[in-house]
């Protein structure tokens, strides 16, 4: 007891000599780490198009700092194999990066985007391909939306490996599955945007990029309702001490936790947290060599994510009918809904988009006295969904209004 509370004490004192030394003497710190482009150079892509966003690229990398110790770039093509048009030791120069990206020429053929970022992560990691070890790591995917392969299970690897996931989309894809490989939170890392309005963005999204890439810092991604990830440079190695990580929360309801971490650690996931709360969090390097001070970052959490818990079937027409849920939630946590029908027990499934802030919809196109599996997803912005059914039948002759009483069923929320 008396071990944990002389810790708690030194934990508390050491992070407020921490906040109060970053704050007198913070200075911006030049990004570092490896960029890599991911363009899709597939035969769905005009010439123009490409040749847009190519122009796009070399907007964003303008005004950034290149260099062996700044940032590197290098770009891959999706295309029916993935292809290198260069590598990150390739070019130490923003102007030489610009020149290189001026003139790569459109590969054509499928859009095999999972195989490209299976690739990508290969390249990330691989020294050969003039990645650095221990710097931030950042992929900008811009794509037309669509994809011949599954993207979710390779993006996923990237992400979990601490890479910072950027997507442009023009406009043709599904916001729903764009949102999930996304990094979060989507409405950071992922962008709509038509190809002539690229140029718009392009400030933005660069000063995001530059803050991923910032060296020797704290910093959060993969925010969510109930946890977060952190990562943070190398500051130490298995033999040369440990970390301590401080998780305090600001609104004083639960406990303070902390975790004590090996030095070759670089990434930790806090998760069960609160939902809509800050939290200040400390790393406390501990070196048996030479003093380091502690970092600290504040997160806030995403609001909870409560998906739809009843459906009510009203206004029921031979060819019609109206769908109603609860609860209706709004465009700050969540993107919206998408409906899907279809007859019992098969047939053609219907799909229909609903904004955030509403919660019904009317049908039409049903077929005369028929049952109906309706389920109700709701998209959040961190990319998760959740889904509730319930079963609908149409009327077989005179239109009634009265609610139907339908018992849901309930689908579990998907991870």
């Amino acid at each position: 007891m008396l071990f944990w509370t002389a810790l708690s004490l030194a934990l508390s004192l050491r992070l407020a000599l921490a906040r109060s030394g970053v704050e007198s003497s913070a200075t911006a710190s030049a990004p570092q780490g490896d960029l890599l482009f991911l363009l899709d150079s597939s035969a769905s892509v005009s010439h123009y198009e490409f040749s847009r966003v190519r122009e796009f690229v070399g907007q964003l990398v303008s005004a950034m700092p290149f260099g062996p110790g700044a940032v590197r770039a290098s770009l891959v093509h999706v295309g029916s194999r993935p292809h290198t048009e260069f590598t990150f030791d390739q070019y130490s120069s923003s102007q030489a990066v610009q020149d290189a990206v001026r003139v790569a020429s459109q590969r054509m053929g499928d859009t095999n985007t999972g195989l490209a970022l299976a690739y990508a992560k290969e390249q990330l990691f691989a020294e050969a391909a003039g990645a650095r070890l221990g710097v931030p790591k950042v992929l900008v995917w811009v794509t037309d939306g669509g994809s011949s392969d599954p993207v979710g299970p390779p993006m996923q690897d990237l992400k979990d490996l601490g890479v910072t996931v950027f997507i442009v989309s023009t406009g043709r894809g599904n916001l729903l599955e764009l949102s999930a490989a996304a990094s979060a939170p989507a409405e950071k890392h992922l962008h709509f945007v038509d190809v002539d309005d690229l140029q718009i963005i392009a400030p933005e999204l660069r000063g995001s990029i530059t803050d991923a890439m910032q060296p020797q810092q704290l910093r959060a991604s993969e925010i969510l309702s109930n946890g977060f990830r952190l990562s943070w440079p190398p500051l130490l190695t298995a033999d040369s001490g440990y970390y301590v990580l401080e998780l305090v929360p600001s609104d004083k309801l639960s406990a303070a936790r902390r975790q004590q971490l090996p030095g070759n650690a670089t990434s930790w996931i806090w998760t069960d947290l609160n939902p809509d709360t800050d939290y200040e969090v400390a790393l406390l390097p501990e070196s048996n060599v030479h003093p380091l001070l502690p970092q600290y970052v504040r997160v806030r959490t995403l609001q909870e994510e409560v998906g739809p818990e009843r459906i009510v079937i009203s206004h029921t027409r031979p060819r019609s009918l109206r769908i109603s849920w609860a609860p209706a939630l709004g465009p700050d946590s969540a993107l919206g809904y998408h409906i899907q029908l279809g007859p019992l027990p098969c047939g053609s499934l219907q799909r229909v988009e609903v904004p955030a802030g509403h919660n019904s919809t009317t049908i039409q196109g049903l077929t005369p006295g028929t049952v109906y599996l309706v389920t109700v997803t709701a998209a959040f912005r961190s990319g998760r969904e959740r889904a509730l059914s319930a079963k609908a039948c149409t009327a077989s002759g005179e239109r009634t209004r009265a609610p139907q009483s339908v018992r849901p069923e309930a689908r579990p929320p998907e991870p």
